[in-house]
């Protein structure tokens, strides 16, 4: 019933959401996705500060509640080696017992954190039956992890956070539409006709730098907007 993860590492389109993220104490996030900043702009519920304070923060301001929906944020307790919590929304329900997250600075990925994990497994395992504690999918070991983590619960969308969510992910899609089609038209304004195989191919080198520095600048949020 578990399914691979599928991680989205270097894509054009989470350096365009790099760019949209908002502002953590005065700094825009660069390449390295923190939970907190990427569970506010999928899930649209804006609460801030680390992770394990948004249960209580969320308390009296959305619903929250034990069971797992669309959209919601499971909020991870603190624990010895992951002292600020977590927050992860929640992609799809599978079953009363295994759903599918999407989060950020979870698994290390090629070496390092910071990376984001698209539709990515994760199990209740409570004696209860209440996602108190759940195991999660580790990218290393290609399956779930060993260690078990305590939960407070899941905090709901209400419809301004839906609003949110689309607006953002619509706005980073479109940036990284834009961006895709600067790339292709670079590359292929790189690779004039009549070029020889060897001219071509350091060429298309040359493009594909300048491409890569593109993208490098959406990341950064040099483009202006933040």
């Amino acid at each position: 019933m578990l399914k691979r993860t599928r991680t989205l590492l270097g894509s054009l389109a989470v350096a365009a959401v790099m760019s949209l993220v908002p502002a953590m104490g005065g700094a825009i996030a660069e390449t390295y996705w923190q939970c907190v900043p990427f569970a506010r702009l999928v899930s649209g519920i804006q609460l801030f500060g680390d992770a394990y304070t948004w249960w209580q923060q969320a308390l009296g301001k959305y619903d929250v509640g034990f069971q797992p929906k669309t959209g919601a944020v499971l909020c991870f307790k603190p624990t010895e080696r992951m002292r600020l919590g977590h927050v992860a929304v929640v992609s799809e329900v599978l079953t009363d017992r295994i759903v599918q997250i999407t989060h950020a600075n979870w698994s290390p990925i090629d070496g390092g954190r910071g990376k984001v994990e698209k539709d990515v497994t994760l199990v209740d395992v409570s004696p209860e039956g209440n996602w108190s504690q759940v195991k999660v999918w580790y990218d290393p070991s290609r399956d779930l992890g060993g260690s078990t983590y305590q939960t407070y619960g899941f905090i709901y969308q209400d419809a301004k956070a839906k609003l949110y969510a689309a607006s953002g992910l619509s706005n980073a899609e479109n940036t990284a539409i834009a961006m895709a089609q600067s790339a292709a038209s670079q590359m292929a304004s790189a690779v004039r006709p009549g070029s020889g195989p060897l001219s071509i191919l350091n060429q298309a080198a040359d493009s594909t730098d300048r491409i890569a520095a593109l993208i490098a600048k959406a990341a950064r949020g040099d483009s202006g907007s933040n």
